[in-house]
């Protein structure tokens, strides 16, 4: 959901020696007329998630595919935080537009009331991400072990 602190987390982890990525920086998306939305590149993923590591990999983004490589995955996180803290974050944030206009803060807002319900239903694990960023990272850690 925008405004968790997905790229913030991701950016911490990345510093912290973690292999990540962000699904949202180009390349790892093109659009479909049949989802009506991005997808995952899935040739990208599988060849991601096909290689042999010695880290943790973190892999970010919310896509209507993404679902397919679900067992791929050891584990699926949802980062979740009050509307009021994500709107917050929004508005105060420099590194990303979206969100900025009346009409996109609705559309957030009626991702958080449609979207959420069905990624908490799949995730295996609920992060509070309205807590601090090395509590949450630090969750995120544990999780990834």
């Amino acid at each position: 959901m925008s405004g968790t602190g997905k790229s913030t987390a991701l950016a911490e982890l990345r510093k912290r020696g973690f292999e990540v990525v962000d699904t949202d920086e180009a390349g790892w998306t093109e659009w479909s007329d049949d989802e009506g939305g991005y997808v995952w590149r899935e040739d990208r993923i599988a060849e991601l998630l096909a290689r042999t590591r010695e880290r943790t990999l973190y892999v970010s983004g919310t896509v209507s595919n993404q679902v397919r490589f679900y067992p791929q995955f050891d584990a699926i996180v949802l980062l979740s935080a009050p509307a009021e803290v994500l709107l917050d974050r929004i508005e105060h944030r420099s590194t990303n537009d979206y969100g900025k206009s009346a009409e996109e803060r609705r559309s957030i807002l009626a991702h958080l009331g449609e979207v959420e319900p069905l990624l908490r239903r799949s995730c295996t694990h609920e992060v509070d991400a309205s807590r601090p960023l090395d509590d949450v990272v630090a969750e995120l850690i544990a999780i990834g072990r």
